[in-house]
């Protein structure tokens, strides 16, 4: 018994059934892809508070993490106290204005370490607030 193929000699769709898995594949790491990458900087659990400041986008950002002792990042960057200072200092130098600091810390630190971070900034005559996470309207009452 002979076996005849009843396909044509170029069966087009059967070469085409790989570009759609490789389209398919592309369309899954397209829509996919972004909800896997990480975010890069500085992770912080702030406390709560009912006010609001407008963003100075010249303003330099000061977190404080938890540690032993508590980490200082300026501007995503780790600095240890005499290094913000020289740095704040520098700033300082480059401003005609009077600068602004934000100052966001995790709420496990204390407010003593906080406040030194702080009174840092006010020496060098930057003008500084200090970051919480907004409250939640049923918080508010």
């Amino acid at each position: 018994m002979k076996l005849v193929s009843t396909l044509p000699e170029r069966a087009g769709f059967l070469h085409a059934i790989p570009l759609f898995d490789l389209f398919a594949l592309l369309l899954v790491f397209i829509l996919l892809g972004p909800s896997f990458v990480t975010f890069s900087g500085v992770r912080v659990e702030m406390p709560m508070s009912r006010y609001q400041v407008e963003r100075d986008p010249n303003a330099a950002v000061i977190t404080i993490t938890q540690g032993d002792p508590a980490v200082i990042w300026l501007e995503r960057q780790r600095v240890t106290e005499a290094d913000m200072i020289r740095q704040l200092a520098e700033r300082r130098e480059k401003s005609a204005a009077v600068p602004t600091v934000y100052i966001r810390s995790d709420s496990e630190i204390p407010a003593s370490y906080e406040r030194m971070v702080a009174e840092a900034a006010l020496q060098q005559g930057f003008r500084v607030y200090l970051l919480g996470r907004p409250m939640k309207s049923e918080e508010l009452k």
